[in-house]
C-alpha cells in the first residue's frame, strides 16, 4: 500500500493549519479566562483577610503602609497585617520580591495574567488605593463603617506599577481583556474596561466613572 501523495499531503496539511489556526485562539482565551478567575480569587481573599482584621481591630482598616517596602518595614502596612490575620507568607520573605529570576508559583501577592517581575527592591500586583484613609503622611486610622458606600469605594486593584500604594494612575490598562479587576471595600471584585478608567486621548486615569469611586 503505498504512501501519501503531494496532493493528499497538501491536504492534510491544509485541514491541520486550519485546526491550529481555530484552536489556538480559543485555548489563548481559555488561558485568559483560568487567569481573570484565579485573580479574582486572590482579591476576595485579601478582601476576606480586610474584613478579620476590621473584625478584630475595633472596626479599624489596616495601616496602609509605605510604597515601596523594605526589609525595615516589617511591622507596618497593608502587606504586614493583612497576611498576618489569615497566615499567608510575609511579604518580605517571598524571594520573588528582590529576585526577578525566582519563580513566583501560586501566591496570593501576584496575579497569573501580569508578566512584570521585581526591579531588584519591590514587586507588587495588586496596589491599595491610597485615597482611603489619608495618604502618606496624613494616613490615619480609619473604621470599616465610617466609610460611605463601600461597593463602590476601591481598596485594592490590578497595578501595572511597582508600588504597594497608589492613585487611579496605577491601574493596568490592559492586564484582563483589556481591563482590570477591582476589589471594593465591601469584599466583591468587578472587572472593568480600561476605558471606565483611563482616558487615552490625554493618558491619564479618569475618576468620573460612578461605580469606581476613589475618594471616601
Amino acid at each position: 500500500m503505498g504512501g501519501f501523495t503531494l496532493t493528499e499531503a497538501l491536504v492534510v496539511m491544509g485541514i491541520l493549519a486550519v485546526l491550529v489556526a481555530v484552536l489556538v485562539p480559543g485555548l489563548a482565551r481559555a488561558k485568559g479566562l483560568a487567569h481573570a478567575v484565579t485573580c479574582r480569587n486572590h482579591l476576595r481573599h485579601w478582601g476576606i483577610a480586610t474584613q478579620l482584621y476590621a473584625d478584630g481591630h475595633e472596626d479599624r482598616l489596616p495601616p496602609e503602609g509605605v510604597p515601596n517596602p523594605t526589609d525595615r518595614h516589617t511591622n507596618t502596612g497593608w502587606y504586614v497585617q493583612l497576611p498576618a490575620e489569615v497566615g499567608w507568607r510575609r511579604y518580605v520573605d517571598e524571594p520573588w520580591r528582590t529576585n526577578a529570576a525566582a519563580e513566583p508559583g501560586r501566591t496570593w501577592w501576584l496575579c497569573p495574567a501580569n508578566r512584570r517581575r521585581s526591579n531588584g527592591r519591590n514587586l507588587f500586583h495588586y496596589c491599595l488605593n491610597q485615597q482611603v484613609d489619608g495618604t502618606s503622611e496624613a494616613d490615619e486610622p480609619t473604621r470599616l463603617g465610617s466609610l460611605l458606600n463601600p461597593t463602590t469605594l476601591v481598596w485594592l486593584f490590578d497595578s501595572k506599577n511597582l508600588p504597594a500604594v497608589g492613585y487611579w494612575g496605577f491601574v493596568h490598562t490592559n492586564g484582563h481583556r483589556g481591563g482590570a479587576q477591582i476589589l471594593f471595600l465591601d469584599g466583591h471584585t468587578g472587572w472593568f474596561s480600561n476605558r471606565d478608567y483611563w482616558d487615552f486621548e490625554i493618558q491619564r486615569g479618569r475618576t468620573n466613572h460612578p461605580a469606581i469611586r476613589w475618594f471616601p
